[in-house]
């Protein structure tokens, strides 16, 4: 799967199935914080989903759509990184973490 990182940088890891977007997050130092250790409590995993990817997604629950009314920048293809689990139906699932510097380039990260 591909991170696109606040910097603009473009960060492709494997995504075990079964990890939630925020566990895959944060096993490769992707910058996501997930305060309340993703158990539905806070927003501060909030991901933007590629919308070519979005319909690939499956819906978010009522308590999901509830925290995401508290995040940040929210967008109509925004979800919760610690509600998103990788299945091989989400392979090559591409996520920007909101909060991209405007002008940013979408570059290889080093």
């Amino acid at each position: 799967m591909t991170f696109v990182e606040r910097d603009g940088a473009v960060r492709e890891v494997e995504a075990a199935a079964g990890l939630s977007l925020l566990e895959i997050a944060q096993r490769h130092d992707i910058d996501i914080e997930g305060a309340c250790e993703g158990s539905l409590a806070c927003s501060t995993c909030h991901v933007i989903v590629d919308a070519d990817d979005y319909a690939r997604l499956p819906h978010a629950s009522e308590d999901e759509v509830d925290m995401l009314d508290l995040a940040i920048g929210l967008t109509p293809t925004s979800r919760l990184g610690c509600q998103i689990f990788m299945t091989e139906a989400l392979d090559g699932l591409t996520v920007t973490l909101p909060g991209t510097l405007p002008g940013a380039t979408r570059k290889p990260a080093a």
